[in-house]
């Protein structure tokens, strides 16, 4: 069976209309994605490093404290 020009445009035609709402949702995920996730693990992330750049300067501190009180570990 040999598909004629018309037919194949016929077929793109078709699948254009049945793949539409599926662009659409896709392209709100992105969207979603893009605009709120991202922005979130961001803040995430930035929660996380600022936490993490206090540990060297509390560690320090709890020494100076023993240190000072004269106990060891």
């Amino acid at each position: 069976m040999t598909l004629t020009n018309e037919d194949l445009l016929a077929i793109s035609q078709l699948l254009d209309v049945k793949l539409q709402p599926t662009e659409k949702r896709t392209k709100n995920i992105e969207l979603l994605l893009e605009n709120d996730v991202l922005l979130r693990l961001q803040n995430i992330e930035n929660c996380y490093t600022t936490t993490y750049r206090r540990y060297p300067s509390g560690i320090e501190e709890i020494e100076a404290l023993r240190t000072d009180m004269g106990s060891k570990r």
